[in-house]
């Protein structure tokens, strides 16, 4: 029978220190005003919350896309009795007048926004849904939040991106970066919902075959609690605006971690490995920084600030605005030609320029 612990012991796969949270003193400073966390229903933004809670801000306020985890999450705070003052909202981060709300009734000074689409293959087939809530809901949060220090979760996909996704959050990091705020690229989460992790532990509990995209594939790997760590120790950072990383010696290559979850989940099973070659905008690794940007070592622990080129001021608004005319005309080609405007590194997949493509031709003459 194969069993399944709720927590595997991923120090053993990782093979590195842990990254420790911030000291409780430090912390201090992050309980003086109300607490504002998009995407709360989240395998991180709940795991923040929470942790946010615990420092006992004012008020909490946590914003939720999806009814099923904003219930979930409703739940989870009844059962672990949190006493701080906590507001639930559901709704997207792309909703102004939602946001406006927000921001006039309870004045957060602190936000944290984990809310954006994530799912590479899928939203290489759904890249006008990426660009509306990872670009323009960062921008209705940045134009909402008036002086509200705001911290982006971003990923190591944003650099020299493959993907829709990567690119969309490469321009959100701008976006917050020009207002003043920190963005801080992740790696891949491990036990995250919807995470490898999971598809793993799905395919082992089948008996097989797990599906690994190519033997050489590589990537970033932090637990969920490393990155509820690295988000406030990138709300510690004194300087913003910055673009942060955090400090990681090496990736790891995916085929050993479905190779540690046969060991630890179904010992001694024949588990077979099907090879399935990288998916539209995948890379075979990752980095936290490209080759036009510079790291250097960041004021916060274990943590690298990265000096990126990006658009700022008017033609960051010039750029943003030709992409949105092109978004509002559902115009696949034209918007993917003015994010490239923006992220001039990026390289869109060949299914999505094939895509694009398809809906040009489906458009009347």
């Amino acid at each position: 029978m194969i069993s399944f612990p709720q927590i595997l012991n991923w120090g053993g796969f990782l093979a590195r220190p842990g990254i420790a949270p911030p000291s409780y003193e430090t912390l201090e400073g992050l309980r003086e005003a109300p607490v504002f966390v998009i995407g709360a229903g989240g395998s991180i933004g709940s795991a923040l919350a929470l942790r946010m809670a615990a420092l006992e801000p004012p008020k909490l306020v946590l914003l939720e896309a999806s009814e099923n985890d904003l219930y979930a999450l409703q739940r989870q705070w009844a059962e672990a009795n949190v006493a701080v003052p906590t507001v639930f909202r559901l709704g997207s981060v792309g909703d102004r007048a939602l946001l406006k709300e927000i921001f006039a009734i309870h004045s957060p000074g602190l936000v944290f926004h984990a809310g954006a689409f994530k799912h590479v293959s899928l939203l290489e087939e759904q890249p006008l849904a990426a660009i509306e809530n990872n670009v323009f809901g960062t921008l209705s949060l940045v134009e909402a939040a008036a002086g509200a220090r705001v911290i982006l979760l971003s990923t190591d996909k944003a650099v020299a991106p493959a993907s829709i996704m990567g690119a969309t959050k490469r321009v959100a990091e701008q976006i917050v970066l020009s207002t003043g705020g920190t963005a801080l690229r992740l790696g891949n989460v491990l036990a995250s919902r919807g995470s490898v992790v999971e598809v793993f532990a799905s395919q082992i509990a089948a008996g097989g075959p797990l599906s690994i995209t190519d033997p050489a594939a590589s990537r970033y790997f932090v637990t969920i609690d490393e990155a509820v760590n690295l988000l406030l120790r990138a709300a510690l950072e004194l300087e913003p605006p910055v673009l942060l990383a955090p400090a990681l010696s090496a990736p790891h290559r995916i085929a050993d971690l479905a190779r540690f979850m046969i060991r630890e989940t179904a010992p001694g099973c024949p588990i077979p490995v099907n090879l399935t070659g990288l998916r539209a905008g995948e890379k075979e690794t990752e980095r936290f920084w490209s080759a036009a940007e510079m790291p250097r070592s960041a004021q916060a622990k274990g943590m690298i600030s990265i000096a990126s080129p990006a658009l700022t001021g008017d033609k960051l608004r010039s750029a943003l605005a030709r992409l949105r005319d092109a978004l509002d005309a559902r115009d696949v080609a034209g918007a993917l030609h003015h994010l490239q405007a923006l992220v001039p590194d990026y390289t869109p997949s060949r299914a999505l320029l094939s895509l694009a493509g398809e809906r040009a031709a489906q458009v009347p003459a």
